[in-house]
């Protein structure tokens, strides 16, 4: 029985329903320098008197009938400002970017308000309040005002970060993305008329955000700054995206008859409803290993002048394998080979020479997207993406096209969830390959590859062989198992508080180097797959991250086909949930045996979870069990006049515990994975304050060996402690867990437990529960009401191969009989 292939196990809607307090106290403590009220009061009212006198002095020299001007706030350098009590949306107030600048002691903070006309007194008077306190109160605003440096009129560079101010079009025009507070269709045509008045070219389409809607324009200096003058809605100005578009050399073989030995041993088995949507250039589906999975009504392209058809050839190369999966390794064998899902294609990509073109590419991708669900809506379909930008300019920060791949996946508009994977982007500089692998450290994951809520895909490798005879010279830079020399990593993002990033790895080929340190990207390292041109070649060499993206979609719709009740959240968990770290890896970037949390959190930036395993994401073994629970909470609710935490659930997990207390100390390893999605909510202040990108958050707490349930639920839950209780003095399983802390980013959580099958014996309890996000901390936009699914894996696994595991937890479940897959 042990070899025997099991389906996983849903628990679903066993949980328990509990009102939930957070047991965390306190927030961050802000540093702020000592003032002198009297002396730095006259000193800010000075400076924001001159401030109102020269935005006075501007506006009259362009006639400008504005409601409003925008003040900018720098903060004293190496301390903190408190910009969420400079914006006060009673009064019109409101926050429109926050900036940091320079680095270390001097790094400081620089914050863009709006500031409505009738609301100009509002900082004298807290000012005044703060030099001449009322008798016997605490002038609040103290902490605000200590902080601030200096006030000035705000001008074009207060609405660029500062790494982008370079890129601000001086007297060239250039393609630029306003970001805006208007959310209604109203506002956003007056803009355009705005626009039209100022001589400003705008492209169609638009990307809307909770409190943000993104145009793209032409504009210079001159222009932008202009519009800065004559409108109230700007918050913040980006350059535009360009994409990478990824090339692959034509093969001139003939495979024909390779393909049609294929043919022969493959058997279609989809009904039509799992599909894999790739938005890349077009795919050919004439196409003999593609005609019977992607029909013409689901090839579509964002503007019908394109034509659907593939330009270049990445698209087919995706398609090939998004279908067959490791093609190279179909075509060798000689079994069956079973496709159970089908393909769409959304043309995302203009033809060349426009394919450089700068894009508003969040709109573009949207708008593939909805291509594909009208013309079949009731498909399950997985959103394959492997077009980024490699500016580099984002370093994990939320740009519009990341935060509208979240707020697709999210469903934020119409609540229908959608898994969305996308490829970490490519190294592809040879001078990059010879420093392998401390290039691949600096070489950021690509936009829109930092989305909450996508699954990013990064390379490794295990093509070592070459064999062609002209290189007998040459050897793979990565060694079996490794990093592959073309894959991005997230190890040099700054904020440890954005996602890991890749999550996962697949194979995406190698780089062969030679003499003089030579570099020669060969195709005996290279993955294969359709090429477009199928009159002169049917197949052709794939390598990257973009080849790395495909087969995880191969992946996902192979669980999505075994389990149609999976959400899109479960397979995403799923794929992390059963991916490994290799050996080659671990000596790579985690050599020692004993590594601090701080090297496992660096590790996880380079190298994700590790390798995900098509067999562990679709089955359990006897000895091996997975669980699933896939559930819905509320994490917000009003109390009152305040905004407080709702909800947690507890799981108590129907654990096989009599046959984990029979195996005494034997080591057994439990993994716990956590998936949801979040609404985003992008723009500079967004990702400058943990609250305000993330409309929720989710965690998980697994109670301690020996602690019984009433003293894990008041040690988590604040709520649940009575009248003068406090903490119960337990703790939970800290020591046991491998990541710790540093998986609480992001919108996926994964750790592994070690530890004896006794102690996991009474280790049955898992909570989840909230933290906070915009849904509460933005109550005016009213979402705090609004409830979040989340998917819970469990996965036990033994070393003992003949123990069953498995038939306990079945019957508890009330499958007294468990059938193996055949």
């Amino acid at each position: 029985m042990s070899g025997e292939k099991y389906q996983h196990l849903f628990f679903s809607g066993t949980e328990q329903v509990q009102g939930f307090t957070s047991s965390q106290q306190g927030r961050d403590k802000l540093r702020l320098p000592q003032r002198d009220s009297q002396l730095h009061g006259s000193f800010l009212r000075e400076r924001l008197n001159q401030a109102w006198n020269e935005i006075d002095d501007r506006l009259a020299v362009v006639h400008s009938e504005r409601h409003g001007a925008y003040i900018e706030f720098e903060g004293a350098p190496g301390f903190d400002l408190k910009t969420k009590s400079l914006e006060f949306l009673p009064s019109g107030i409101r926050l429109c970017n926050v900036r940091r600048s320079g680095n270390g002691a001097d790094a400081k903070t620089l914050a863009t308000l709006y500031v409505p006309n009738q609301s100009r007194t509002r900082f004298l008077k807290l000012i005044d309040a703060w030099v001449t306190p009322s008798e016997g109160k605490d002038p609040r605003n103290g902490p605000l005002l200590r902080g601030i440096e200096d006030i000035r009129r705000a001008v074009l560079e207060s609405f660029w970060r500062m790494e982008e101010r370079s890129q601000i079009p001086l007297t060239d025009f250039d393609w630029v993305e306003v970001w805006t507070n208007m959310v209604s269709d109203e506002e956003i045509a007056n803009f355009r008329e705005l626009l039209l008045a100022l001589e400003i070219e705008s492209r169609d389409g638009e990307l809307k955000f909770p409190e943000r809607s993104v145009l793209l324009i032409q504009a210079n200096a001159e222009q932008l700054a202009g519009l800065i003058e004559e409108s109230d809605h700007i918050v913040e100005f980006r350059p535009a995206k360009q994409v990478a578009t990824f090339y692959v050399e034509m093969e001139n073989q003939e495979q024909v008859a390779h393909v049609r030995a294929l043919l022969g041993r493959t058997r279609y088995e989809s009904d039509g409803q799992v599909v894999v949507c790739i938005l890349d250039g077009g795919v050919n589906n004439g196409h003999a290993l593609l005609q019977e999975v992607l029909a013409a009504n689901d090839m579509h392209a964002v503007m019908p002048q394109w034509g659907s058809y593939d330009d270049d050839g990445h698209g087919t190369l995706m398609a090939g394998t998004a279908i067959y999966g490791d093609l190279l390794r179909a075509l060798e064998g000689s079994s069956i080979v079973r496709v159970v899902h089908r393909l769409e294609s959304s043309k995302i990509l203009p033809p060349p020479p426009a394919r450089n073109s700068k894009e508003l590419w969040g709109h573009r991708t949207a708008q593939g997207v909805s291509l594909a669900e009208i013309q079949a809506p009731m498909r399950q379909r997985i959103i394959c993406l492997a077009v980024t930008s490699d500016d580099d300019r984002d370093r994990g920060r939320p740009s519009s096209w990341s935060g509208s791949i979240d707020a697709i996946a999210s469903g934020r508009d119409e609540e229908t969830k959608r898994l969305i994977i996308v490829s970490a982007g490519n190294v592809d500089d040879p001078i990059c390959w010879r420093n392998y692998p401390n290039d691949n450290m600096t070489n950021q994951v690509h936009d829109p590859a930092q989305a909450w809520n996508a699954l990013t895909v990064g390379a490794f490798t295990e093509k070592v062989q070459i064999s062609d005879p002209t290189l007998t010279s040459y050897s793979p830079i990565a060694p079996a198992g490794g990093l592959s020399p073309y894959s991005t990593t997230s190890s040099d993002w700054h904020q440890r508080r954005w996602p890991i990033k890749p999550e996962v790895l697949l194979e995406g080929g190698n780089v062969a180097r030679g003499p003089n340190d030579s570099m020669f990207d060969t195709e005996d390292l290279k993955l294969l797959s359709t090429w477009h041109d199928f009159q002169q070649a049917q197949l052709a060499p794939f390598c990257a991250t973009s080849a790395a993206t495909a087969q995880a979609a191969w992946m996902a719709a192979q669980i999505q086909a075994s389990y149609p009740i999976a959400w899109p959240e479960t397979v995403r968990g799923l794929l992390v949930h059963s991916a490994v770290w290799s050996d080659t890896m671990l000596r790579q970037f985690l050599p020692t045996s004993a590594p601090s949390k701080q090297h496992v959190a660096n590790f996880l930036r380079i190298c994700g979870y590790g390798v995900p395993s098509l067999s562990r994401a679709l089955y359990s073994l006897a000895s091996s069990l997975t669980l699933i629970a896939q559930a819905e909470l509320q994490p917000f609710d009003k109390r009152g006049s305040r905004y407080v935490t709702k909800e947690m659930h507890l799981h108590d997990v129907p654990w096989p515990t009599d046959v984990l207390a029979s195996l005494g100390e034997s080591q057994v390893t439990m993994r716990l994975t956590l998936s949801y999605f979040v609404e985003p909510g992008p723009g500079e202040v967004g990702y400058s304050n943990r609250y305000r990108y993330s409309s929720h958050a989710l965690r998980f707490s697994l109670n301690g060996p020996h602690e019984e349930q009433d003293d894990f639920v008041r040690r988590v839950n604040r709520q649940a402690r009575e009248d003068g209780e406090g903490h119960p003095g337990t703790a939970g399983p800290a020591d046991k867990w491998f990541i710790g802390d540093a998986r609480n980013v992001g919108s996926i959580h994964s750790d592994i437990w070690r530890g004896t099958a006794a102690e996991l014996a009474t280790s049955n309890l898992i909570a989840v529960y909230p933290a906070t996000g915009w849904w509460r901390e933005r109550p005016h936009l009213e979402r705090w009401e609004s409830r979040c699914r989340y998917s819970l894996i469990v996965s036990i696994q033994t070393p003992e191969q003949e123990v069953d595991i498995y038939t306990p937890v079945a019957v508890q479940l009330g499958i007294p009989v468990p059938i193996p897959v055949s």
